[in-house]
């Protein structure tokens, strides 16, 4: 069997097993894949994406699969090419977010021999990946191929375990990597996979208690089952920006008011996963409180180790209207261009049908501290690992995903963690994405932890808030970004209210909250 006919069935295998989306990175020992992959993308059978950095191509793959919730690829070639997808199989993992990672590889007898851009791939990535199945073109036969590479996107997508995550093909290509007769890709039927039979658990509480659903970052759907519960019930509903729950009757400044309210909290539902306050990480490990998690997947979210039901669908009696009524609903919106004020526009003027998505440091608890929208756009963040790495590719491939305008809150370190992503390659589809860059001159979220201490004031600014004094508009201008420069919330407003149109990058110097 040869390697370039090996590109060919890995692309097919693909295709069956419903992969629509390919992220590559372009290589020399990939090339089998690359050539298979442009042929399926004229053929339109997948869309391809190429990107000339692996990290980006990883994260832009990684927001796709976040959007649609179906396995998305990213490709590359051997060595250290293979080594930078490992930050966004970790978020992957943590996220249960399906993604296949097919690294090209040589043969196996060139391993640890000194061969150019060779190292043991398998097994690189460790506990990020589900599984690792290796292939390779001096060994098997089609079939063979076919039924690994089909069984790894199944793995991947969860559909029998109920775990998506990613899983890491490593294909071993020996020369000739090129063939110019070989095939091309064809359409292929669809897997039949079908999965578990298990009936859906639902555990019905009849005991009154004072109680609040909590959510944490989620899906749209399962976010709208949170906030469905909720209302229904007649409880409080605590809601972080990218659960896809906070409007409606959603509970806002609930951080705040948990100061008042926790010690009397007799039990919490949780949906999604919630990351952002150490106020709820406090209340869910409370052995007084009886906690509840809605489980998405076959591994749920319990950090302090004190939830008492795990279960696929909760019914609640009616809750107590007067505890209801002891949670604030009011909080007006900020009138000064601070951090919190960005925030709050922001959210106010997404729109339902479009993205908004958080970088995952500051941006997102600004986000926390908003009004809750009534008419909220979809929104996402990688709370997984919650590493601001990745964030504007990520946001891309949800732009590319859905089609949808995207907005991208973040901050000036977060922007500048993932510059490369700023390069939109000429030959490839663009996306209409708006950039809202918080350029407050480091790592500002440090200054209200531990380490913002008067006492470690000697050490903050360089070891922790790290101020680069660079100006990322005038790098994202080089890229071909529109850029603005906003001075005032009016302004800003103004400019949020226009169709997002091509690539555009909003700069704000905020005040101090």
């Amino acid at each position: 069997m040869t390697s370039p006919l090996l590109g060919v069935v890995t692309v097919e295998a693909l295709l069956a097993a419903g992969v629509e989306h390919v992220l590559l990175a372009p290589g020399s020992r990939n090339a089998p894949l690359s050539l298979a992959l442009h042929a399926a993308d004229a053929a339109g059978l997948l869309r391809l994406h190429v990107r000339i950095d692996e990290r980006v191509a990883a994260f832009t793959a990684l927001g796709i699969a976040k959007a649609s919730r179906a396995p998305a690829a990213v490709v590359t070639t051997s060595g250290t090419a293979a080594g930078n997808l490992l930050p966004a199989a970790m978020e992957a993992r943590a996220s249960g977010i399906p993604l296949l990672l097919v690294t090209a590889d040589r043969p196996a007898q060139a391993v640890w021999t000194g061969a150019n851009q060779t190292f043991d791939q398998v097994g690189l990535f460790g506990p990020a990946v589900l599984r690792t199945v290796r292939v390779s073109s001096t060994s098997g036969d089609e079939r063979a191929w076919r039924h690994q590479i089909t069984r790894a996107a199944v793995i991947a997508a969860g559909t029998r375990s109920r775990q998506p995550g990613p899983v890491h093909v490593n294909i071993e290509f020996d020369l000739p990597l090129v063939d110019a007769t070989v095939r091309a890709p064809v359409a292929q039927p669809r897997i039949p996979v079908v999965a578990p039979s298990d009936g859906v658990v639902v555990h019905e509480v009849t005991t009154p208690a004072r109680t609040v659903v909590l959510a944490g970052d989620a899906p749209p759907e399962v976010g709208a089952e949170a906030r469905a519960l909720a209302e229904l019930a007649g409880v409080p509903l605590l809601a972080e920006p990218s659960s896809n729950a906070r409007t409606g009757s959603a509970i806002p400044r609930y951080r705040e008011q948990l100061a008042r309210l926790a010690p009397e909290i007799e039990r919490v539902v949780v949906f999604g996963h919630p990351t952002l306050s150490r106020p709820v990480s406090a209340l869910l490990a409370r052995d007084d409180v009886e906690i509840i998690v809605v489980a998405q997947h076959a591994e749920w979210v319990d950090p302090g180790h004190a939830a008492r039901h795990v279960v696929d669908r909760v019914v609640l009696p009616p809750g107590d209207p007067h505890w209801l009524a002891r949670w604030d609903h009011s909080a007006p919106a900020p009138d000064a261009l601070t951090p919190e004020g960005i925030a709050a526009a922001v959210v106010r003027s997404a729109r339902p049908g479009e993205n908004l998505v958080f970088g995952a440091s500051s941006s997102i608890r600004h986000a926390d501290l908003a009004p809750v929208s009534q008419h909220p756009a979809t929104c996402y963040a990688n709370r997984g690992l919650a590493g601001i790495d990745g964030t504007l590719a990520t946001a891309t491939g949800i732009a590319l995903a859905t089609g949808a305008p995207t907005t991208v809150l973040l901050g000036d370190l977060t922007l500048q963690h993932d510059l490369g992503s700023l390069v939109a390659p000429p030959t490839e589809p663009s996306v209409q994405m708006r950039v809202v860059l918080v350029d407050d001159n480091g790592g500002s979220i440090f200054e209200g932890l531990e380490q913002g201490a008067c006492e470690f004031r000697h050490a903050f600014d360089r070891v922790f808030r790290t101020p680069q004094c660079i100006n990322s508009a005038h790098v994202a201008a080089a890229f071909g970004w529109k850029v603005d420069e906003v001075r005032s919330l009016a302004a800003l407003l103004g400019l949020l209210d226009d169709t997002i149109s091509g690539r555009e990058l909003l700069r704000l110097l905020p005040v101090s909250d």
